[in-house]
């Protein structure tokens, strides 16, 4: 494959989002705020389910887990965008771009993985509630969460290892907010066309795949709740409706986006954003204010810091 005539990129120019600077500092004070109160959401979720024994459980634990990386998805990206909504020329170096894209795709994948993991601890807990304890056992969520962290990893690096070396000698203008595999490989001066397929196979195919295992568990629960009737699997319904939500608003943006056909990836900036910055807020939405046993669990940590603080 011979290279297209032209000098060497050493940066890449991303579009961001056209408009007024009234709207530019309109959006950078909104997602300033979105991204600062995911960090304080996430911390806050983390911290509870680290010092309070009444949260010593394996849904809690896997929780925690995903607030830690809704919390790094989003750090990989926000404060880049919110820095370049106050700059006029938004640029990011070759290697500053594929540093963004492994880590977005590391802390992705693993966190698609996560939510099965979360899903079948869901699955046991409903449908297995005598033998919870015994199934869900502390040996067995540390090797599915490393194995979460392991899936998300080889997932990047199948993908990164093919797009380090590609060389860009042309074009270099993204029309998006941030770095993505799909809008960078066609930036490449040398044919594309199977990595491509690539892409789609290997992010769209493991986002679809993620999302239909995590629609059939949750099939598998709704039925088995309505074989049954009890306050303690209400509650748990409950629980697998939030966690539900979560996942409908992570993976839906996911699929069009990977799942998609790259010439149409011209205009999805709105589904980055949802998934990148909007996301992750959600997770201590929804867990916290209709999590009662979470609230009182917050409420009792912080009671615990202000006696702290009095002492001293």
């Amino acid at each position: 494959m011979d290279h297209k005539n032209g000098s060497v990129v050493t940066e890449f120019i991303l579009s961001g989002f056209s408009g007024q600077c009234e709207l530019q500092i309109f959006f950078f004070v909104t997602f300033s705020l979105i991204y600062g109160a995911t960090m304080v959401g996430n911390i806050l979720i983390m911290l509870t389910v680290t010092f309070i024994s009444t949260l010593h459980s394996p849904m809690y634990f896997l929780l925690g887990n995903l607030s830690f990386l809704d919390m790094c998805l989003s750090t990989a990206t926000t404060p880049k965008m919110i820095l370049d909504l106050l700059t006029e020329h938004k640029t990011i170096s070759v290697w500053g771009c594929m540093a963004q894209m492994f880590f977005m795709h590391f802390f992705g994948g693993a966190e698609m993985t996560l939510l099965i993991v979360m899903a079948f601890d869901r699955y046991v807990a409903i449908c297995k509630p005598l033998h919870y304890r015994t199934i869900m056992s502390h040996r067995l969520l540390r090797v599915l969460v490393l194995l979460s962290w392991t899936i998300g990893f080889i997932h990047t690096m199948s993908q990164m290892v093919l797009t380090v070396d590609l060389p860009f000698c042309s074009y270099n203008v993204i029309d998006s907010i941030f770095c993505d595999l799909p809008l960078v490989i066609r930036l490449a001066c040398v044919e594309t066309y199977i990595l491509e397929l690539f892409v789609i196979a290997d992010s769209g195919l493991l986002s679809f795949v993620s999302f239909i295992m995590l629609l059939i568990s949750y099939i598998v629960i709704i039925i088995t709740v309505q074989q049954r009737s009890s306050g303690g699997l209400s509650k748990s319904l409950s629980t697998l409706s939030a966690h539900i939500i979560v996942v409908t608003l992570f993976f839906g943006p996911c699929v069009i986006i990977y799942g998609w056909p790259f010439s149409s990836f011209s205009s999805n900036k709105t589904l980055a954003v949802f998934y990148t910055v909007i996301t992750p807020l959600l997770n201590p939405i929804i867990y916290t204010l209709r999590n009662q046993k979470m609230q009182g669990a917050m409420r009792k940590l912080l009671f615990q810091h202000i006696r702290v603080t009095q002492n001293f």
